[in-house]
């Protein structure tokens, strides 16, 4: 009879976690409802704001990008949320709650289906062919801005600006702050657009409408030696030596050994060492320097030197700011003074070193080959500041995004309603189980409108029903009404409101919505590892009364 038992076959360790199947799949959908239902509230612009504490550190924000990443999500099906929460940041700066929540509503439609037995890869079959028809539709609707005449474009610019600051702290200014972004970006170089050359420089104190743009780059103050306060504060049209040098005396090691017979060798030493900074210093003044700026420390000896001579000198300077004072100066940063000439130096219409609230800034002004800014940003609460500079950083990624896109949509959940309205006409024109799918798709978009909707305490339902028969009617005119949170009305044309974005954040939205929801419903299985003791067990014993092997006499 034992012939027939079947054996036992163990393929993973003892403790292994398996969880596949069906069950699996739904278990899945409902840690990513989980995630989602945290930042539900943060959209459209009455979207509430969330406070996370890490440590001793407090994060007050409404952003969906940072609240996930502070979240710390450990589910390892959630944790594709957050990935692309990140990349829809990294790549159009905005959108990244919208994102989260249009993934989610997908895997919400989807759920009935798995339950009902329908092949996962059926669904994912419908979403794709759901998404390329919407992408489809997205790039006719979109409007094109590259003929329009530079202030017809830069008025477009702004109220893209606008749009993307009006769900953020700074709503209330943002007419103040858009003008600021546009006026930054158009700074850069058109053919680039590098975000790393728009500065972003936080002072505490003030009102938030006292920050101001510095066309070129500004610093604050780095640390400075004895004698810093004779130096000249401001000067015109100087030239600017930038290095990546220490102009200090530096201490032996400790374990330096130098062997002398008797005292004068060790004078000439140190001697020796300070004819080499002399050298140093002499080079760059001779070269005619007015303006020294080094990544390394620069000594209290080289500050007296530049002081006595009019030169105002900076050490310890960011990496980043000393780039930007670079491409706004035209200068070369120098590893040597050995062969310094002024060809290698950079200039500026003004250089000055004024107060900003309790701090001091050095700002490099009307740069002939500038293609950098700086936003000084003023507020109360460094937690307030935080929170502005993420804001800041949306609007400035999605002017970058209208001006290499040049094409724009209608926002307040308009554009998701029209494409929701078109899927639904398509999916009347196939049958089988496509038709479902398509039509479930269709559903989630409808997300948008009716979350905003609810941030903003209005009827979501009644809101719901009006926009659809809008968008029923067709055409140009019915095309572009969204939510409205201040009209009595609730919806409105939102494209005659000005409330635009970037269709290429929409894009990238759905593309990488509809990709996590289809990762997350191609899971059928997962598998979690107990912690390995192997190296406990691999740790060599003795026996009893008897030292281990390579340890006896």
């Amino acid at each position: 009879m034992s012939q027939f038992l079947q054996p036992t076959i163990l393929l993973l360790r003892e403790g292994t976690d398996t969880s596949q199947g069906r069950a699996q799949i739904v278990s899945n959908i409902n840690a990513v409802q989980a995630v989602a239902d945290v930042v539900k509230s943060t959209l459209g612009p009455r979207g509430m704001d969330k406070m996370i504490q890490t440590g001793p550190k407090v994060t007050i924000s409404n952003d969906g990008a940072t609240i996930l990443n502070l979240l710390e999500v450990v589910h390892p099906a959630a944790r594709v949320l957050v990935d692309i929460a990140k990349s829809q940041d990294d790549e159009v700066g905005d959108g990244t709650t919208s994102t989260t929540l249009l993934a989610a509503e997908l895997l919400k439609e989807a759920k009935p289906f798995i339950e009902e037995g329908i092949h996962p890869q059926i669904v994912i079959q419908g979403y794709r062919k759901a998404l390329e028809l919407a992408l489809e539709k997205l790039e006719g609707f979109s409007i094109n801005i590259s003929r329009d005449s530079p202030e017809d474009k830069r008025d477009t610019l702004l109220k893209c600006a606008q749009t993307a600051l009006n769900s953020k702290l700074l709503a209330n200014t943002k007419q103040f702050f858009s003008e600021l972004v546009v006026s930054a970006v158009e700074k850069l170089d058109p053919n680039i657009l590098d975000r790393d050359l728009i500065g972003i420089k936080n002072v505490t104190g003030g009102s938030v409408t006292d920050s101001f743009l510095v066309d070129g780059v500004a610093f604050k103050k780095t640390f400075s030696y004895a004698g810093f306060e004779q130096q000249p504060k401001r000067f015109e049209n100087p030239k600017i030596c930038l290095l990546n040098l220490e102009l200090e005396l530096k201490s032996e090691k400790e374990n330096a050994e130098i062997r002398i017979e008797k005292p004068e060798e060790y004078q000439q030493i140190v001697d020796a060492e300070w004819a080499l900074i002399y050298e140093k210093l002499e080079i760059i003044v001779k070269a005619g320097a007015q303006i020294v700026l080094s990544k390394l420390p620069i000594g209290d000896l080289a500050t007296q030197y530049f002081a006595d001579r009019n030169i105002f000198c900076a050490g310890r300077v960011p990496q980043e700011d000393l780039l930007r004072v670079q491409k706004a100066t035209g200068g070369q940063v120098q590893t040597t003074v050995n062969g310094l000439n002024p060809e290698t130096f950079g200039t500026c219409g003004l250089f000055e070193e004024v107060q900003v609230g309790a701090e001091r800034y050095n700002l490099f002004k009307n740069c002939p080959q500038s293609r950098t800014a700086t936003i000084v940003l003023r507020g109360g609460a460094e937690q307030f500041i935080q929170e502005a500079e993420r804001s800041l950083n949306d609007a400035i990624m999605i002017v970058r995004r209208c001006f290499k896109a040049n094409k724009i949509v209608a926002g307040g959940g308009a554009i998701e309603l029209e494409l929701s309205r078109y899927l639904r006409h398509y999916a009347r024109s196939v049958t089988g189980k496509t038709q479902y799918i398509v039509n479930s798709y269709a559903k989630a978009l409808e997300v948008i409108p009716r979350t905003i909707a609810e941030n903003a305490g209005l009827n979501s339902i009644e809101i719901m029903n009006k926009l659809r028969q809008r968008h029923a009617q067709g055409g140009e005119e019915g095309r572009w009404y969204g939510v409205d949170i201040n009209g009595q009305s609730g919806v409105c044309d939102t494209h005659s409101s000005f409330v635009w974005e970037p269709s290429l954040v929409k894009r990238n939205a759905l593309c990488s919505a509809t990709e996590a929801a289809c990762a997350i419903l191609s899971i059928d299985e997962t598998v979690k590892n107990p912690k390995s003791d192997q190296d406990t067990k691999m740790k060599p014993r003795g026996q009893p009364g008897r030292p281990p092997m390579g340890m006896r006499r």
